[in-house]
């Protein structure tokens, strides 16, 4: 393009130019091609890029760039997770609309993608407050609800007091908000649900298939799930027709039940509590108590005595019942049997109250064991009931079965852990819930041909309580079914619902008639999915749940939505994550604009491998721009020679030298470990080995290794750096547009040489090396070796006891002590 010296701003402006001109990053579907279908997590407009952005989504390009490379059919494409509570805040905050907010951010951060060079489809772009995109969530929400998979009840929840909705459990971070980090409270409202138990089981089972995804995410998402095989015992209330049921993985305890705890929200306590002033402090307190596992594991044990006895099923034994703030109602049935001997936490309680501890299993070994300082919780040898006595845990739990199954006070049960997804928020920008009610009909979902239900945007916020309640315009509707007035939905979906199914959509970005068409099959699912490891249960998880949902309505054919998952690493500065609280951040915008997107781009890869965090390092940021320019000086030095070079199609590499042979096996062992770097993933030892082949070649100047070496560095840095090597790919006279190139290709001929070189170790000491004709027998090898006239002094007087020969590296003569027989 005619620079001379590398003005990356220049450069970079032009070739972006290239691109969007040839429209080369414009995708179509091609049966005859193989896909590759690569997408990061789409961005929440915040308006600014920051390092982790830069790192997030330049590790995606990197990878759609390779497979473009590799010949493949690559889709990329881009859009925006726009709905949420951080925009409608921030348009609160600056007394604007939250659609003129959001389209401001998201024109910002378009630009600033551009410049990073990003290779996106930017026809398929769409945000998720558009309306023809949630036109078509409406319409799966509606399917599901015809299907049975979405329900309506009053539910306990987590409340935000500051952002004023509810959130799910997943989004309770320590007891706080994940984005308010306000201490939430728990209260009871309606709720719409989804009904993800339904696939429980299946998502449970086909983690086995996700052998692309790190472990670490699918044991997350097992843990989640939470299967666990146990039974249901019922306990009848004394003097009452109440029946307490509980489920229980340790049915060989069951004669050691000494209480009973119940939630403080149970429906008994519940209406115990109505004349007891008691009870409604216990339940005003419990009120305020943080759900997760995590801190009920940790809370102070408190409880209340509710007055009431249940019977054991098994021994008839009166069992009193207390209300306990380590049992709620979303886990189980809100009823826990508590075996103080068996288990730590009905311990702690059982001390604290002075309630019984009733050892009925002993260890397996016949040992000791204490029970008045701690629980024995494993599985052992059973003690009681009489029938059990002596038998294993194992047997004792079929044994009981058996026995109290056929009087209804047992059946098997498999529970989990996963809950139904509450899918309401009392927030104004998100899609509205299309469901009216009507007092004749009850919940009634819209009309199909009436979607979208389409949220008001000419609103400017006035207090954090959606403004939707007190719009006639979109409150006031008429009943679908009786055609009488009737009330729209004011809830709107939590935003994990629009990006459960972005990804199928972008493979139909421009279908008006329907949600999907049959692109959806030939692009699903995504061969590489990129983004953070926080995601792991909600938007992962969710994301399973609805293509499962979406391939039972028959919109698509796969199971999965993600074939492979990388998780990338954090950007630390000075050891911590960056944010704007501490002062350590870096604006990409000041770097790109000092050193181009293709500096940045370097750096970011090279400074450590994806999956691990990255410590952010200015100097390492000016040694990539130093890198950059070196290849630059050098292919400019070389260019004359290089253009005007009749190549010959097929260099006879046999007939040159030793010396150019010896290289060109460097240059190509270089590229072998590259291409294997490239399919793991680690990019920044991909960076490595293309400084290596700049210094080999910065002393060369046969022509033939010349051309060779530099198309092959241009190559395989074109996907990290591709401003820069796209002009330097012309400059040099190899082709109009690189990304058209193939990969270069591993010589296997380059690889084989006539002499290897071995190091020669004793007793796994450095003492010699040694060269060897390359068929050289394993025989001839071991010999010539102890026969080396440099290690003939190490030898004398010593016993050879074996000699190891690892092919192509090293043999290793291990001595015995001298004149050992």
């Amino acid at each position: 393009m005619g620079q001379t010296s590398y003005d990356a701003s220049t450069l970079e402006a032009k070739v972006q130019q290239y691109w969007q001109k040839e429209q080369t990053f414009k995708t179509i579907e091609d049966p005859k091609r193989e896909k590759f279908y690569c997408l990061t997590m789409f961005p929440y407009p915040s308006g600014q890029l920051h390092m982790g952005h830069v790192r997030n989504y330049t590790l995606g390009d990197v990878i759609a760039r390779y497979q473009r490379m590799l010949g493949k059919n690559v889709l990329q494409p881009i859009g925006w997770d726009a709905f949420g509570l951080p925009a409608e805040n921030a348009a609160l905050k600056h007394h604007v609309a939250a659609s003129t907010w959001t389209k401001q951010n998201i024109d910002h951060m378009r630009l600033q993608f551009e410049q990073l060079g990003m290779a996106y489809d930017w026809d398929r772009e769409f945000a998720t407050c558009d309306p023809e995109y949630y036109r078509w969530e409406q319409w799966l929400f509606i399917q599901l609800f015809k299907r049975g998979l979405v329900y309506k009840k009053k539910s306990v929840v987590n409340w935000d007091p500051v952002d004023q909705t509810v959130l799910a459990n997943e989004q309770v971070i320590d007891g706080r908000g994940w984005r308010s980090d306000a201490l939430i409270e728990r209260k009871e409202i309606a709720q719409w649900f989804l009904k993800i138990t339904d696939y429980a089981e299946e998502l449970l089972c086909d983690l086995d298939k996700l052998s692309g995804w790190p472990q670490e995410v699918r044991t997350m998402q097992q843990h989640w799930i939470g299967r666990s095989e146990g039974a249901e015992i019922q306990f009848k209330v004394e003097n009452s027709a109440e029946t307490l049921t509980v489920f229980s993985t340790r049915l060989d305890t069951l004669a050691g039940v000494t209480y009973l705890a119940i939630a403080a929200a149970h429906p008994l306590a519940t209406a115990l509590a109505k004349d007891n002033a008691a009870l409604q402090a216990f339940q005003k307190e419990c009120a305020h108590l943080q759900v997760a596992e995590a801190q009920l594991a940790t809370v102070e044990k408190k409880g209340v005595f509710s007055g009431l006895y249940a019977l054991n099923p098994l021994t008839g034994e009166r069992l009193a019942i207390w209300l306990a703030n380590f049992v709620i109602m979303e886990y189980g049935s809100g009823a826990v049997m508590a075996v103080p001997a068996h288990d730590q936490r009905d311990f702690e309680f059982a001390q604290k109250y002075n309630l019984p501890i009733r050892a009925v299993i002993a260890p397996k070994d016949g040992s000791d064991w204490d029970f008045n300082l701690q629980a024995f919780t494993a599985y052992g040898t059973v003690i009681a009931p009489p029938s059990c006595a002596g038998l294993s845990s194992e047997q004792a739990i079929n044994q009981l079965m058996t026995e109290l199954s056929p009087q209804n006070k047992v059946s098997a049960k498999i529970h989990y852990r996963l809950r139904d997804w509450g899918i309401s928020r009392q927030r104004y920008w998100g899609t509205p819930i299309p469901m009216i009610n009507c007092l004749h009909c009850g919940s009634v979902p819209v009309a199909e041909k009436d979607l979208p239900v389409i949220l008001p945007t000419n609103i400017t916020l006035t207090k954090p309580q959606s403004p939707l309640k007190d719009l006639p315009e979109f409150l006031e509707t008429l009943c679908p079914q009786c055609q009488t007035p009737a009330i729209r939905e004011t809830d709107t979906f939590d935003t994990f619902v629009e990006s459960s199914w972005y990804y199928a959509r972008f493979a139909s970005y421009n279908q008006h008639n329907a949600i999907l068409d049959d692109r959806v099959n030939y692009w699903t699912p995504v061969d590489q999915y990129v983004g953070g490891i926080e995601h792991a249960i909600l938007h992962l998880l969710y994301a399973r749940f609805f293509h499962k949902v979406m391939r039972d309505l028959g919109l698509l054919h796969s199971d999965e939505p993600f074939t492979r998952l990388l998780t990338q690493g954090m950007v630390l500065k000075d050891g911590a994550k960056m944010s704007k609280s501490k002062g350590n951040t870096v604006d990409p915008k000041a770097l790109i604009e000092k050193y181009g997107a293709d500096t940045v781009r370097l750096f970011i890869i090279f400074a450590a491998p994806p999956a691990t965090s990255l410590e952010w390092s200015d100097s390492g940021v000016a040694g990539s721009h130093r890198f950059l320019n070196r290849l630059w000086d050098y292919c400019q030095q070389h260019k004359t020679v290089l253009k005007s070079l009749a190549l010959e199609n097929s260099p006879d590499w046999h007939s040159a030298d030793k010396a150019i042979q010896g290289k060109r096996r460097e240059l190509h062992l270089i590229l072998q470990q590259i291409n294997y770097d490239y399919e793991r993933l680690q990019f920044n030892t991909v960076v490595s080995g293309a400084m290596k082949i700049l210094n080999l070649l910065e002393l060369e100047t046969e022509k033939n290794l010349l051309h060779e070496g530099l198309s092959m560095i241009l190559r395989v840095l074109a996907p990290i750096a591709p401003h820069i090597t796209h002009v330097l790919w012309q400059d040099l006279g190899y082709g109009e547009d690189i990304l058209q190139s193939s990969w270069p290709k591993l010589s296997l001929e380059a690889l084989e040489c006539d002499e290897m070189e071995l190091v020669i170790q004793i007793n796994g000491k450095l003492r010699s090396n040694l060269s060897v004709a390359s068929d050289s027998t394993e025989a001839r090898i071991k010999e010539m070796a102890v026969n080396d006239p440099s290690l003939q002094h190490h030898l004398k007087g010593q016993t050879i006891k074996k000699i190891i020969y690892i092919p192509r590296r090293l043999i290793n003569i291990v001595l015995g002590a001298p004149n050992e027989a």
